[in-house]
């Protein structure tokens, strides 16, 4: 005659509820976590998938908060540029109709605003740090503070940038030069602005001298918009070159971000189901080894 041991069997009762409990555990994990495994050693096969993604969508989020710091920059060359171009610009307007008309009222006001308009522009910081210094940092770009002060300057003195053009990787072995000097956008203005200094006060109605010397300095002012005009089309293309590639590394960030979510996030709605499941083996897990518990030979003896 065959006879079932009562520890033995509450004992392998024991080891089902364990496993039970364990289960319920994990499931649990998933509830509140989202995500199928506590780490990556529970994908199985998908493991070496997953870190591979995770590596590349690092990769990729720090291509693109440099991307995002190279795009801000350029727009400040842009505006910058733009106060260069519109402060020569209208320089240039008034000095050829101070020219034509003989009448020059207001022309020493005029030069000594779009200098000063063009010199801050030069010096313009981002963070503290000079725009079109190259990588000179200590110091002003341009070093001129006053239209006197260009009488005794050559370029070379008035501006204290270096060559250097800062670029940057802002995406996957893709280097952008973007960086622009005050040299690279200056010279003729400065050349120009020379002229103008060293005209002194210019009359109010100026004299044969003085309209040459004018005229001199509009010519160089025009050759010193086409120079500024090349610099600002060239951050330009640098502009959409960095928000084209911007936009497909976000495109690849949102592939490998649903690669990295197909293989880590729970299926919250299966989750729910198997809680309930589990919950009630448990449950009736506790009952069977209640039972069992309570079993006595005892209670079978007359």
């Amino acid at each position: 005659m065959s006879r079932v041991a009562t520890i033995p069997l509450q004992q392998t009762m024991s080891v089902a509820i364990q496993r039970s409990q364990e289960k319920l555990s994990i499931t649990q994990a998933r509830l509140s976590t989202g995500k199928k495994a506590i780490d990556f050693s529970d994908l199985g096969t998908e493991t070496v998938r997953n870190l591979s993604a995770h590596s590349m969508l690092a990769r990729q989020d720090a291509e693109a908060t440099v991307a995002k710091r190279v795009g801000t920059t350029l727009q400040l060359y842009n505006a910058n540029l733009g106060s260069i171009d519109s402060a020569a610009s209208d320089l240039h307007t008034q000095l050829l109709s101070a020219i034509g008309t003989g009448q020059a009222v207001g022309i020493n006001e005029a030069i000594d605003a779009a200098f000063h308009q063009i010199a801050t522009a030069l010096n313009a910081t981002e963070g503290g740090v000079p725009l079109f210094g190259g990588s000179q940092t200590g110091s002003d770009p341009f070093a001129a503070s006053k239209l006197s002060d260009l009488t005794t300057m050559t370029p070379a003195t008035a501006f204290k940038n270096d060559s250097v053009k800062t670029s940057a990787r802002v995406a996957d072995g893709v280097d952008v030069q973007f960086g622009i000097t005050a040299s690279d956008v200056g010279t003729d203005l400065f050349n120009a602005f020379q002229t103008l200094a060293n005209l002194g006060k210019i009359s109010d109605t100026p004299t044969a001298t003085e309209k040459a010397q004018l005229a001199a300095a509009a010519d160089t002012i025009q050759k010193g918009l086409v120079q500024v005009r090349t610099v600002d089309a060239s951050n330009g293309r640098n502009q959409t070159q960095v928000e084209t590639l911007a936009t497909r590394g976000d495109q690849r960030s949102l592939v490998l971000k649903d690669v990295i979510a197909d293989n880590e996030d729970a299926d919250l709605g299966q989750v729910a189901l198997d809680l309930t499941q589990q919950k009630q083996v448990l449950q009736a897990s506790y009952s069977v080894f209640s039972q069992l518990s309570g079993l006595s030979l005892v209670n079978y003896l007359r």
